[in-house]
């Protein structure tokens, strides 16, 4: 499939939940901004951290790797834009738990998908796990949904059509293809995007140290190591299992809330966390059982 081993993309992708599951607990520390200006500080550090760390691997070709962007590259800075957008205003207007709720449909969106785009096959065990991961989730947020959440669950809806089909074109334009470039400037494409809503109060720009420090976490670790691990791992990790092993977010982002703040989540929250995580560790040690059938 690629130079990269299947392995090694299951492996960058359950990383890539790792550091994405952080986002929920980073908004807990925002004081005063606005979602908004946080969105702009967070894309920007984002774009200069996928830059920094394409230019520590690839020196001599920096320059060229940015040149050799074409149209349709464009594209999958736009769709990663509008899911980082979408996103974070998700967590801003519902529970860290509704956000990941349907955060959790991406494999089942991804792999329809890239089944009637790629071609993928959906094999017994990722449907499967999928049941499973949905299933957990569900147990977290039991406890029903208000109307008061509405909003933010519209936005997680938008946040994972975009992040499907963000996934599915990379696999479309090949393991071949190096995306990084056209993934570092979906930041700037947030940011362009966020100004309408923060102009014409100029003074909307003004941010604390403590929140302008949230945004950069948000950018360089969240996001940043997130995204740099998805798109290393999409190379050789079939589109329907990439928003699977990455839900390792979805069982972790209440315990880093848990463990750094204090906030003690529902009973149902951690069984619930517990069926996410055994549907993530099932589906990435059967892959690797069997990764030579994507070699």
């Amino acid at each position: 499939m690629s130079g990269q081993s299947y392995s090694r993309g299951v492996v960058y992708v359950i990383l890539a939940g790792v550091f994405l599951s952080s986002g929920g607990l980073l908004v807990r520390f925002v004081d005063q901004a606005s979602p908004w200006a946080i969105l702009f500080y967070r894309s920007l550090v984002f774009t200069a951290t996928v830059a920094l760390f394409l230019f520590i691997r690839d020196r001599g070709s920096f320059k060229s790797q940015f040149l050799k962007i074409k149209a349709v590259d464009l594209l999958v800075s736009l769709l990663l834009a509008i899911g980082f957008i979408c996103y974070l205003l998700s967590l801003f207007n519902t529970s860290v738990a509704n956000t990941v709720l349907l955060l959790s449909t991406g494999p089942v969106v991804a792999g329809v998908l890239a089944y009637f785009v790629l071609g993928e096959p959906l094999r017994a065990i990722t449907w499967l796990a999928m049941a499973l991961a949905i299933a957990g989730v569900c147990v977290m947020v039991s406890g029903g949904v208000n109307a008061s959440d509405i909003t933010g669950i519209l936005f997680a809806l938008c946040a994972v059509v975009s992040f499907a089909f963000f996934v599915v074109l990379l696999r479309y334009l090949g393991p071949q293809r190096d995306m990084m470039a056209p993934t570092a400037l979906a930041g700037l494409f947030a940011a362009v995007m966020c100004i309408p809503m923060l102009f014409p109060l100029a003074d909307n720009l003004a941010i604390s140290g403590r929140d302008l420090l949230v945004a950069i976490c948000l950018g360089s670790v969240q996001v940043g190591c997130g995204f740099i691990f998805i798109t290393l791992g999409s190379r050789s990790v079939p589109a329907a299992q990439v928003p699977l092993l990455s839900l390792s977010e979805t069982a972790l982002s209440p315990l880093w809330v848990w463990w750094v703040v204090n906030e003690v989540p529902a009973f149902n929250t951690l069984i619930g966390g517990a069926i996410v995580l055994v549907a993530v560790l099932m589906q990435g040690y059967t892959g690797l059982r069997n990764k030579k059938a994507y070699a």
